[in-house]
C-alpha cells in the first residue's frame, strides 16, 4: 500500500474505521459541520474504492461500505513516510524532535520508555 489519502478521504476513512461499515448517509452523520453534500461523499467513497481502501456490499437499493485497509496498517505506512521524509529515516531523530519541540513531560517519557522496554522484552 503506497497510496496516500487526501484530507477529505482520510476524514471519511476515520468514520469507516470507527463504524466498520456504513452507508453514505451514516458516514455524513458522523462528519463534522458543515456537512458535505451526499454526492461529494459518494464520489470520495468511489475514489477510495479505486484506491483499494474501501469495498462495498449491496443492501436493498443501496450499498454498505467497509474498509479493506485497517487503520493500524495505514497509520504505520504513514508514519514511515513521515519518518523517511522529515527525519532521514531515523525514529530516534523524530522522537528527539518531538521531545524538544513539544515539551513532553516526564510522565509521558516514562510511558514511552516502558512501552519500548516491553517491546524489547518480547523479542
Amino acid at each position: 500500500m503506497e497510496k496516500q489519502l487526501t484530507k477529505a478521504e482520510e476524514q471519511i476513512m476515520q468514520v469507516l474505521w470507527e463504524l466498520q461499515e456504513a452507508n453514505v448517509k451514516e458516514i455524513i452523520e458522523k462528519l463534522p459541520k458543515p456537512k458535505p453534500a451526499y454526492n461529494t461523499v459518494s464520489t470520495i467513497i468511489r475514489i477510495l474504492e479505486t484506491k483499494k481502501f474501501v469495498d462495498h456490499k449491496a443492501k436493498g437499493r443501496g450499498y454498505i461500505y467497509f474498509p479493506i485497509i485497517q487503520k493500524n496498517e495505514y497509520s504505520n505506512q504513514s508514519l514511515h513516510k513521515l519518518v523517511d521524509g522529515y527525519f532521514g529515516g531515523s525514529f530516534k531523530n523524530m522522537v528527539s524532535f518531538f521531545v524538544k519541540k513539544n515539551e513532553v513531560d516526564l510522565k509521558e517519557l516514562e510511558t514511552i520508555l516502558n512501552t519500548i522496554n516491553e517491546k524489547k522484552n518480547e523479542k
